[in-house]
């Protein structure tokens, strides 16, 4: 998500700018999330890896 195209209810700006505390946390909340969901789908990604890897060598080890 994107807060390029979000207008303040308070300020009535764009939410990008930060011209007001409201669009400010509000700019911050969005892209703390959009961070913390990219490392919780690379983490993810990395043990589905490991987990594949290891059934692989389990099976070309019998």
């Amino acid at each position: 998500m994107s807060c390029e195209h979000l207008i303040c209810a308070q300020c009535a700006g764009p939410v990008a700018e930060g011209r007001c505390p409201t669009c400010r946390e509000a700019r911050a909340h969005i892209h703390h999330h959009g961070h913390a969901m990219t490392v919780q789908l690379i983490a993810a990604a990395a043990l589905l890896i490991l987990a594949l890897l290891t059934v692989a060598a389990m099976h070309l080890g019998h």
